[in-house]
């Protein structure tokens, strides 16, 4: 499940991925915990483990992120409720950490082959679709993290999911289950209906100046104007400063110098196979057939046949052994095989037996790519630096303008035009909005975040830099502001009356479904109910339950029905998209009769799902679980 997860994280927004699936449980767990102190509020406790409000609103704002990755030029802050969003993020902070307290103390453990297998399976650790140690640490430094940091939240993570797929792995369901599923799942209905329109009865509805006045005062709490602000700003963006020149070549070879090793140089490369012989239970007898087969390869057996047939590797025996191209401290295989490896003289020797935690190694070295280093002439390592260069002296002057602006809307709080001036930024401004959100600077968590804190809508001071992105940083201030209010009666006329109109068109369709469907149940045929009503008679014939050229909810109500006795249908009501009133008629039910398929597959993982969730609650019980009410100031974000 995890895996599957992890294996899509590719292409260009893997980083930013990447910082949501490490940075969510390192705020849980991480050193920012500790650095909080205890003037932290704890908003939950988990047997022994303390969830804070600071590692809540991380998480919670890195939720809000990833929605905004997810749903792209979709997204909409308003379709958030912040609320619902909170207790959903803290209640998977709270599964987490159970699951984590009970996979520890029932002696779950990740072993080092497990890591390290995931981690070279990760698409955004690879080069050439083959595991980089230089991107993987890259790749980390990038996001604040070290190796040992990261390697040991994974190995956590990697334990709660044994212990997950231990639960959801043993579900099953029985054959006479799985035939039952498949019977019901294909089973088709025949039936007829009447559609009653509230629309057809609206022409005729004619709403008094009284009715409307008098709804507007019962309901008077519906017709409330939120607060809304406008925001004056100026922003800070990496790409739009002016671009730096390219060096004098003394600079150059000095970077060159610096990043001759890491950049420029290709380390030596070793292609090997291998086969693997087990310990089991004797070591020595393990060795002594490792030892055999060495000899058997000496004696000029093809290595690849070889290994297919003996090596205990799963996952490379099917390849002949291979393990493809490996560099000097990737990291990848236990340091007593590479050395081994590494100490070969040439392509085409044998080595071995090696042992490692794994077992006995009979190793061949096939091929050897010698190391190499760029020249500084070279036209690619000249373009390289030079980008180099400009990038890191583009970040630097960012990050002197980003400390002069934080330090300017400090020392003028009251105002944004010394800023600008300053700094040469525009004081840009948005129209209207409200705690919903809305797009551009105005999606972002963190200014919205701050357009509603007491500094700025109180006070009417600039705000603290809000980072964007790594490239980008704005202060803001309130330009406008209005206070909650009530909606006069002018301003809803039109809403309550249209409301009050629907309600009695409403009532009308409801009515007549009501009569309709009263026939039926003293006998009348469907066909001389919709002759009665005056109602095209639909009559789909016999559906399954995903026949998608008949609404859901007719769909869905219709396979509730009862099933129908031989001289009479059952009948109902659905209630339609769109507010239609459905009258149905279910003529007659055949249960279907093909093989077992995926209905079963579907019945267990529904199972699978229904049992894990029980354990979790079991869980909970076994491991106390404290929810503190949430503080009034929560969550920061929209």
């Amino acid at each position: 499940m995890m895996q599957q997860i992890r294996d899509g994280l590719k292409g260009p927004v893997i980083y930013g991925m990447l910082v949501l699936v490490v940075g969510v449980p390192f705020a849980f767990s991480g050193i920012e915990g500790y650095l909080q102190g205890n003037s932290d509020p704890v908003v939950a406790k988990v047997g022994d483990a303390k969830i804070t409000q600071a590692q809540l609103r991380n998480a919670y704002d890195q939720r809000y992120r990833q929605l905004q990755q997810l749903y792209g030029e979709n997204f909409r802050a308003d379709l958030i409720n912040p609320t619902l969003l909170r207790e959903a993020v803290l209640k998977d902070m709270v599964q987490e950490s159970l699951l984590r307290q009970h996979a520890r103390s029932d002696g779950y453990r990740a072993a080092d082959a497990a890591l390290r297998d995931y981690l070279t399976k990760v698409p955004a650790f690879q080069e050439n679709g083959q595991f980089s140690a230089k991107t993987y640490r890259e790749l980390l430094a990038r996001i604040g993290q070290t190796p040992e940091r990261f390697e040991a939240q994974e190995r956590e993570q990697l334990v709660i999911d044994q212990l997950r797929e231990a639960v959801l792995g043993s579900s099953f369901v029985t054959p006479a289950e799985s035939a039952l599923a498949t019977k019901l799942a294909q089973q088709k209905r025949d039936f007829a209906y009447l559609v009653f329109d509230p629309a057809r009865y609206g022409a005729g509805i004619t709403v008094s100046d009284a009715d409307v006045a008098k709804r507007y005062e019962e309901t008077k709490a519906n017709y409330q104007a939120p607060e809304r602000v406008k925001l004056a700003y100026v922003q800070l963006a990496l790409d739009q400063l002016p671009k730096v020149e390219a060096p004098v070549a003394d600079v150059l070879k000095t970077l060159y110098d610096s990043e001759k090793a890491a950049r420029f140089s290709t380390p030596e490369v070793r292609d090997a196979s291998h086969v693997l012989v087990n310990f089991g239970a004797d070591k020595s007898a393990a060795k002594a057939k490792a030892e055999a087969i060495l000899a058997e390869l000496k004696g000029g057996a093809d290595f690849a046949t070889v290994a297919k047939a003996k090596s205990d590797d799963t996952g490379s025996k099917a390849k002949g052994g291979e393990l493809g191209p490996i560099k000097r401290g990737d990291g990848v295989l236990p340091q007593k095989f590479e050395d081994a490896l590494f100490a070969a003289a040439a392509a085409g020797e044998l080595i071995g037996p090696v042992e490692t935690e794994f077992g006995w190694h009979v190793i061949r070295l096939n091929d050897v790519k010698p190391a190499r280093t760029q020249p500084f002439e070279d036209a690619e390592v000249q373009k390289t630096l030079v980008q180099l260069y400009q990038q890191t002296e583009a970040q630097k002057h960012f990050q002197e303008l980003s400390s002069k602006l934080e330090e300017l809307a400090f020392d003028n709080p009251n105002s944004l035009e010394p800023v600008a001036k300053a700094l040469n930024l525009k004081i840009e401004t948005t129209d209207w909005f409200t705690r919903a959100g809305g797009t551009g600077v105005l999606a972002n968590a963190g200014v919205m975040a701050a357009a509603f804190s007491p500094e700025v809508l109180s006070s009417n001071e600039n705000s603290k830099p809000i980072t964007l992105d790594a490239t980008h940083v704005l202060v803001l201030r309130k330009a406008e502001y209005e206070a909650p209010r009530q909606k006069t009666l002018a301003e809803v006329d039109a809403q309550i009356r249209e409301s009050l109109r629907t309600e009695q068109a409403q009532a009308k369709a409801k009515a007549e479904a009501d009569a309709a469907l009263a026939s039926l149940a003293k006998g009348e045929t469907i066909d001389a109910v919709a002759k009665t009503a005056s109602q095209p008679l639909m009559s789909p014939g016999a559906s399954a339950r995903d026949r998608a050229d008949v609404p859901k909810p007719l769909l869905s109500a219709v396979f509730k029905l009862p099933r129908p006795a031989a001289d009479k249908p059952s009948t109902g009501l659905a209630v339609l998209d769109k507010g239609e009133i459905a009258v149905i008629a279910l003529k007659a039910v055949s249960d279907g009769e093909g093989a077992v398929g995926k209905e079963a597959l579907s019945l267990r993982d529904a199972r699978a799902g229904s049992e894990f969730a029980a354990y979790r609650a079991a869980l909970e019980k076994q491991i106390k679980v404290d929810i503190k009410p949430a503080p009034a100031e929560e969550p920061a974000a929209p």
